[in-house]
């Protein structure tokens, strides 16, 4: 548990037991049969905080239930971001309300950008960004990760070089942290992106989502903090940090040299969040801050237990060691699997391809499918250690066994 002046903060992580999990109607607990274990969706396993359980409950109590308004919720995330990060420039006029992170996205790229223009993502990927780029008529460029899974800059300068042959106003989608590697990018490979976006003429928009779940080792660096990224946008949100997706309210903050860009936003966008949801975020910010601290020690616990798990029950796969989020990326090409199934391109964040499908049928764990992350996502799986330790033992041991009776199975060459 986290202890503070005035708070005790037992593990979230450890305070539901599968059965109570089970009574959820989310996406995670009902997409699947009951004797399915889920580890896909980004869904943490948790109660809420009691800073905003209180909150809401407050509201509903009063019946403060109408439309969103204010400026508490920037507010908040600016205030946070000084304590945490050390970052002062959130600047709350430079700030636009909006339903999500993705959404906000998809608002932000027809503000800098035309139908047809260039998009560039960094294979392999969070799956929206292929779809809602996509369905917004802009057409997407992969700058894959170099083999450690960083920021490439090369393959960045290659793709920004392809864009601009192909738009007039082409965007780089920066995810920061990363998904589904846990990659937190360092302040050096920042403002070399800034610099190479800049001299390429590349506006940049950095989905900062995971940006409070930041495990030890590593730091969060803000994409609008390091020189050169005046005209970018950042989108932040308590979603993943504090369990909120059920309560929609992101935070679309500009750079300085982003402020016209953000006064063409229109009006409704504002209108698309909850109040609810707004609330909650704010509350997350401003008061759950003890308990996030618990829940990322709580995070990095699991992270180690589950490489560990991975290690004496999954011999053949290897786990990339996330710096951030509670998502974990495992190569299980070695179990020979990855290429069975759709492998041409992203797919839904449901389809299953290769070891996924294997584990789900087999041992009746829900993974998400690594093709669906883009290129270089084949033969790979994303794990969710956002639960309680028992049920991530009970998940890799049934994988454990599914996989060693996959590979006993085959001939023995020779």
């Amino acid at each position: 548990m986290v202890t503070g002046p005035d708070s005790v903060v037992a593990n979230p992580l450890e305070q539901l037991t599968l059965e109570q999990l089970r009574t959820r109607t989310s996406i995670k607990w009902t997409a699947h049969p009951a004797d399915v274990l889920p580890l896909w969706v980004a869904e943490m396993d948790v109660l809420l905080a009691p800073a905003v359980a209180d909150t809401v409950h407050r509201a509903i109590d009063a019946g403060d239930t109408g439309y969103p308004g204010g400026r508490a919720y920037a507010d908040a995330l600016a205030g946070f971001a000084v304590d945490r990060w050390g970052w002062d420039g959130i600047a709350v006029e430079r700030t636009a309300i909006v339903p999500d992170v993705m959404m906000g996205i998809v608002e932000t790229l027809r503000l800098i950008t035309d139908p047809g223009d260039a998009v560039i993502v960094c294979a392999p990927v969070y799956p929206p960004f292929y779809a809602f780029v996509s369905h917004a008529d802009r057409r997407v460029i992969e700058a894959p990760l170099g083999p450690d899974w960083r920021l490439d800059l090369d393959a960045l300068a290659d793709a920004f070089t392809a864009a601009r042959r192909l738009s007039n106003r082409p965007v780089l989608l920066l995810c920061n942290p990363h998904n589904p590697t846990g990659v937190v990018h360092t302040r050096a490979e920042l403002t070399a992106v800034a610099a190479l976006a800049r001299r390429k003429g590349v506006r940049v928009i950095s989905d900062e989502i995971h940006a409070p779940l930041v495990l030890a080792g590593a730091e969060f660096v803000p994409y609008l903090s390091v020189s050169g990224a005046e005209d970018a946008f950042a989108l932040f949100s308590a979603s993943k940090g504090w369990n909120l997706a059920g309560l929609k309210a992101a935070l679309l903050v500009a750079g300085p040299e982003a402020a016209s860009d953000l006064t063409r936003l229109p009006e409704e966008v504002s209108h698309g969040p909850s109040h609810l949801g707004i609330l909650a975020h704010t509350a997350a910010f401003s008061h759950g801050r003890a308990w996030l601290d618990a829940l990322v020690q709580s995070l990095g616990q699991n992270r180690s237990l589950l490489a560990s798990l991975v290690s004496e029950h999954l011999p053949l796969a290897d786990m990339v060691h996330p710096e951030a989020t509670y998502l974990a990326w495992v190569d299980c090409r070695q179990l020979g699997l990855h290429a069975t199934g759709p492998q041409d391109g992203p797919g839904m964040v449901s389809d299953l391809s290769g070891p996924a499908k294997m584990f789900f049928d087999e041992a009746r764990v829900a993974l998400s499918s690594g093709h669906v992350f883009g290129t270089g996502g084949a033969g790979f799986v994303r794990i969710n250690f956002a639960t309680s330790s028992a049920i991530l033992r009970a998940a890799v041991k049934r994988m454990g066994v599914a996989a060693s009776s996959i590979t006993a199975s085959r001939p023995t060459p020779g």
